[in-house]
């Protein structure tokens, strides 16, 4: 189980509800690259289906669909995936910076400190997935240390770059 309150030092993190729909959106329509690699668009429907989808055979207990805030302001989106696909792997489904904060080593620094505490917390290493031609996010996952480790075709999502991180 993993406790939100021990993540970040620096951000208040807490799960983000439906209530928070509108900050949500407005960072989802901000990251217009994200969405022209892959098969979603940036609305409500689909923010309700990342909040609660979970990988198959999974606890939704083990699914923290997080926010990152600043002050009052949400800064980062995350859903991270307690043990899965195994017990000593977490699981980040989906990372989103506000654009403001692009660019400037905030979201290495979340990065960093959620793998700090999921080390901390017994995780061995953190895995994830990145849409294949996104120049964004294959350049922010490998600069903060993730190494492809095979492709997999995903319904729905096209080419998809499994990477994984041991920590």
């Amino acid at each position: 189980m993993i406790d939100l309150s021990k993540i970040s030092k620096q951000y208040k993190v807490r799960l983000l509800k439906e209530s928070d729909m509108d900050q949500i959106l407005n960072i989802y329509k901000e990251n217009e690259l994200f969405f022209r690699y892959c098969n979603a668009k940036p609305t409500e429907e689909q923010i309700l289906e990342d909040m609660y989808l979970t990988p198959p055979n999974t606890d939704p207990a083990a699914k923290y669909y997080v926010g990152f805030y600043s002050e009052n302001e949400l800064t980062a989106i995350m859903d991270l995936v307690d043990g899965y696909p195994n017990p000593e792997i977490a699981y980040i489904g989906l990372f989103m910076m506000r654009l403001a904060d692009q660019g400037k080593q905030i979201g290495s620094a979340i990065i960093h400190e959620t793998e700090e505490y999921l080390k901390y917390a017994g995780i061995k290493a953190v895995r994830l997935a990145i849409n294949k031609g996104n120049p964004q996010s294959t350049h922010f996952w490998k600069k903060n240390g993730y190494s492809v480790i095979r492709e997999v075709n995903k319904e729905g999502w096209g080419i998809l770059l499994e990477a994984e991180k041991v920590l």
